[in-house]
């Protein structure tokens, strides 16, 4: 397995694969897919920088798939971004060939694997960072693991989960959720849930301090002494 660190101005990630050049694939598709985005908030600026759902009009998919994440989410497209970037560079490398192929944009993360998984969670100061993991079976379908946090990492956050966790066959619905619920975030019910419509989400994990909060269907979580060094982060 290849493990290589690729940095894109503000698209920080890691990818995964087992030849070089599905590495290339993911590299390029993700530079288009930025490009295309860039080219988006230059004709239309509120586009990225709305905290509400917009759905404007545009021919761009990248633009396309972020906006109609953020309605049901509640949130500006902008916070379906790291995940719907990860998400084309996945698709490329699906589309050339790869049975493997993971992209972790600094957490927010798009996958498809012919064998196990194991993807640690980290969560700020909570006594569970760092010491739990997801344990993911193979999928033969893109799946989108994404994470916000109002303690870690520079995103914008107007909660105070350590950690939320929105797993979805749509990459961008996934990272556009982890944003709202982790906006959101008040307690561990059902009816924290059922208010909101999450249609085509898997499962949700929240970890918040002492706090483990879990609904819909989850991967095994297992526990796993996570190695910091493998976060993705600017260099």
């Amino acid at each position: 397995m290849i493990r290589e660190h690729f940095q894109y101005r503000t698209t920080i990630t890691t990818i995964l694969a087992d030849e070089e050049k599905y590495i290339t694939i993911a590299k390029e598709a993700m530079v288009d897919a930025r490009s295309e985005l860039e080219r988006e908030i230059l004709r239309n600026p509120f586009f990225g920088s709305t905290y509400e759902p917009y759905a404007p009009e545009t021919s761009s998919p990248v633009a396309q798939r972020m906006a109609v994440a953020s309605k049901p989410a509640g949130v500006g497209p902008m916070a379906a971004v790291a995940g719907t970037i990860a998400w084309f560079g996945v698709e490329a490398m699906q589309e050339a060939g790869a049975a493997f192929a993971v992209i972790d944009n600094g957490g927010d993360i798009a996958l498809i694997a012919d064998r196990e998984v194991t993807i640690g969670i980290h969560a700020g100061l909570s006594p569970f960072s760092g010491k739990l993991a997801f344990r993911i079976p193979p999928q033969e379908t893109i799946l989108g693991i994404c994470t916000s946090s109002a303690t870690v990492g520079p995103s914008v956050s107007f909660g105070t989960a350590d950690a939320v966790t929105v797993f979805s066959r749509n990459v961008s619905l996934a990272d556009a959720w982890a944003t709202a619920l982790c906006n959101d975030f008040t307690e561990c019910s059902d009816a924290f849930f059922q208010a909101r419509d999450l249609r085509d989400v898997c499962g949700i994990c929240v970890i918040a301090g002492d706090l483990l909060c879990r609904w819909g269907r989850l991967p095994e979580i297992v526990r796993a002494a996570v190695d910091t060094s493998l976060i993705t982060a600017g260099r």
